[in-house]
Order: structure tokens, then sequence, then C-alpha cells
């Protein structure tokens, strides 16, 4: 096993996935490996999932998070051609340049087995429901999207690893602990003990990796910019109630301004006739959710994140760490992820095992504890979910209904964002940071478009 490699990658999610594609197909001789502390798309093993078990039983490395495919390896695989959200990269490049970079990753999805069906956000019916929102002051965003399926997203990565598995050294349960410039390169010491080198590094920490790999750039003296912090809730009510919505644009983005405090709520990750799941992002239990494109798998409710975005001046410096003390209030009311009707929230009244056997709507994670998550969210969060909710119900009535369920919490952990040149390069020549780890993105889409920059970015320099 070699110690020396032309390129290293740290992570294989979406970004690390598509910079290792992208490197072997321009130089396939490239002398390439890449560095994962989860397992490979085969072995990834939730026991959740697998229901073996009812709650989080804390693994020492999260099979949800972790592993070929990172945390996107069993999300239901929306991917939005659009630069409006997803991410960042348009403060790195312009708009066209993202959009060719979008258009071409799905290229290789397609390639692999991903479906060629895309919902259109500007066809007739699309533009009557922005029309009608903006009545209630809530705004549709506007994206061409794709929904691969949590059972097909699986099947791309296991034949994109089947392809690139002789290619490219891949190094899996490997924990990377420490990140050093070294003469021509950079060193990377390794947690079961040696050393990998490389003349070129490529960062692609994932979620799991962000607070690791922002405290190596502050050890190495890469300056951080305070990235946002996304804390909410994962609505679930009938799939009837946006039937409307969902099977006209699929993935409905709607962002709102609240009237109390003037804060922006959007909803995230629309998942129709979906699952609510659990997953562990270092060793705390968050929400999240995914959908089926088999209808034999499919549920009764549609699942979304209503998320209240937060963005902190100095002396501020942690954002990261706020999320995950949020997030684990509600782990320590309820030992996972807590439950709560929202007319049982508006009333004041914790909702229990009783209540919650009482009402209409069934929740699809069983393990969610009933409970109080006035107790567990700051007050303003809540207050903007709440306002936010009954907006909604004015173009989807059915929405502030007593019985529908609000899972928390919900955290969308973002790296700081580093100090980027155009090519999404540090300070420091030949190291790039790309994906969501490193703050620039956050989805399939730019996460995939990031890696495919810095690939060619390399490839240019060894041409």
């Amino acid at each position: 096993m070699s110690t020396h490699y032309d390129v290293a990658i740290i992570g294989c999610g979406t970004a690390g996935i598509f910079a290792g594609y992208e490197l072997t197909r321009r130089y396939p001789n490239l002398n390439i490996v890449v560095l994962e502390q989860g397992h490979d798309i085969y072995s990834r093993r939730c026991p959740i999932v697998a229901g073996k078990v009812k709650e989080c039983v804390n693994c020492a490395v999260c099979d949800t998070m972790c592993g070929f495919g990172g945390a996107g390896a069993f999300s239901d695989g929306k991917y939005n051609f659009t630069t409006a959200f997803g991410g960042w990269l348009t403060d790195f490049m312009d708009q066209q340049e993202v959009m060719d970079l979008i258009h071409y990753v799905d290229t290789i999805n397609v390639k692999y087995g991903a479906t060629e069906k895309t919902f259109s956000t500007n066809s007739p019916e699309a533009r009557a429901l922005e029309r009608e929102a903006l009545k209630y002051d809530l705004h549709l965003l506007q994206a061409k999207v794709k929904h691969l399926g949590t059972e097909n997203n699986l099947r791309i990565l296991q034949n994109i690893f089947e392809d690139l598995k002789d290619r490219v050294e891949y190094r899996f349960s490997t924990v990377v602990e420490s990140i050093a410039r070294a003469d021509g390169g950079y060193s990377l010491a390794l947690k079961k003990g040696g050393e990998v080198s490389c003349k070129y590094l490529i960062a692609a920490p994932g979620r799991s990796g962000a607070e690791w790999f922002a405290n190596q750039c502050k050890a190495m003296g890469i300056h951080l910019i305070n990235n946002q912090v996304d804390i909410g809730v994962r609505v679930e009510l009938p799939a009837k109630v946006f039937e409307h919505i969902t099977d006209v644009v699929y993935e409905s983005k709607l962002v709102y301004r609240t009237k109390q405090y003037g804060d922006q709520v959007r909803t995230f990750c629309m998942n129709p006739y979906g699952h609510v799941v659990a997953e562990n992002v270092e060793g705390i239990n968050t929400v999240n959710g995914h959908s089926y494109s088999s209808p034999e798998l499919r549920s009764e409710n549609t699942n979304f994140a209503l998320l209240v975005s937060s963005r902190f001046t100095e002396p501020f410096t942690e954002p990261y760490r706020y999320g995950k003390h949020i997030a684990s209030l509600s782990n320590m009311l309820a030992g996972g992820v807590l439950v709560q009707r929202f007319g049982d929230l508006v009333k004041g009244v914790r909702t229990n095992e009783h209540r919650l056997s009482k009402s209409f709507v069934r929740p699809t994670l069983a393990a969610a504890v009933p409970g109080d998550l006035s107790l567990a969210l700051p007050k303003r969060q809540l207050d903007d979910i709440i306002e936010m909710i009954y907006a909604l119900d004015k173009i989807a009535p059915g929405t502030a209904n007593y019985d529908t369920l609000l899972y928390g919490a919900e955290v969308k952990f973002y790296s700081s964002r580093l100090e980027l040149s155009g090519e999404l390069e540090t300070c420091f020549p030949n190291f790039f940071a790309i994906g969501d780890g490193a703050g620039v993105t956050r989805g399939l889409a730019q996460a995939g478009a990031s890696g495919v920059k810095a690939a060619q970015v390399i490839s240019q320099r060894l041409g």
C-alpha cells in the first residue's frame, strides 16, 4: 500500500465521489487515494433502518451519515437544477459555469442509471401555484428537479463504485486525524497509525466531518467565515394536503418572512408519500426524511422540514456547535427524536403516548418519543415555525390541523465557510475544499458540481 499519492481526497460523499470520477476520466493513470471514515456502499447498515432497534444505539461510525455516498446515500435523491438554493457556488464562480457543472454531473448520474424524468416549475400549473402563494407572502422558488428515489439512489451509487473501485484506491474505515503542510504538498496523519502524503489535497469532509475540518483549518491558520445555522422541525401530514402542489412541482421550496421577527423560514426536503427517519451526527440524533420512487414502498403521508435560518456575527464563531447544542436538548428530553402534535404545541400541552394514539396522522418514525418541543427549541424559532404553518395552511388547507406532527429537532449543520478562490482553493496552493462539509454547498447537485470543479482545476495544472 502506497503512502504517497498524486491526489488525496478526504471523504467520499457526493463531492468526493465526483472529484475522483472526473480526475480518473481526465487522467486514468493518476495515483488517487480516497480516505473515508465510513464503510463502502455495500456495508452501510443502520440498525434503525434495518428494523433491528427502535432507537439510535450510537454506532462508532454512523452508517446513515458516513461511507461511500455520504449523507445523501439514504436520502430520497432530489437533484435540483438551480443556483437559487442548494449552496453558494455562485459566490466563487459565475452562474452559467455553476449550471454547466450541475448539468454535467446529471449526465454522469444518468450514465449510471438515474432517471431522465424531471419536474419543472415553468408549467402553467406551477406558475398558477406561484401566484397563489404570493397572495400570502409565500415565495415559491423556481427550479427544475429530478427525484431519483431512495432505492434508486443506492443503485446509482453502487454502479459508480463498481466503475471506480479499480481506478481509485478507497480506504474505508480510515479516519484522518490531522492535516499538515509538507514539502511539495501535504501530509495526513491517520488515526489508526501511519500517514499519507500527496501533492494535491481535496477536502470533502461532508456534514459529519464539518466540525473536525473547521478545527483543522483554524490550526493551519485558514480564515473561516460564519455560515448560517438552520434550525427547525420536520412536519408530517396526510399526503392529500400537499398533493395539489407536489404533483406539479414535487420539491416545493417555499420561503416566508415572518411578520413577528422578520426572520426567513423555508420548506426544505419535501418528501411526498415519504417516511421520516432519524440520523446521527457525531452522537447527536436529528431527524430527516426520504421517499421512495416505487409506489409499493410509499406511505400515506408527506413530510418536509421547516427551517429558520440564522446568521451570526462576531464574536460568535461556532455555528456548528450552536446547532448541535439545540439538537442535544431534544435528545436529552426524549432520548432521541421528539414528536409533538401541532395542536398540542399551540395549546401549550405536552404530547404523550395517549394523545398521540388519538392522532389521525400516524407517525412513520415509530422510534420518535412524544414530548414538548417548546422545552427544546428556542422561542424565537418556534414562533417563526408556528407562523409559517399558518401561512402554509392558506395555500394547503390542513397544514395547521391539530394532528399535524412536528418532529424535532431538525438541524442542518454547515461548517464555517472557508475563504476560497474562484477555483475552490484555500490560501494554501493545491489544497481545495468542496461540498457541504466545507460550507460551500448543501445538496447533491452543487456538491457534485464542486467536486468536478476541483478536479478540473487539478487536471489543468497537471496538463
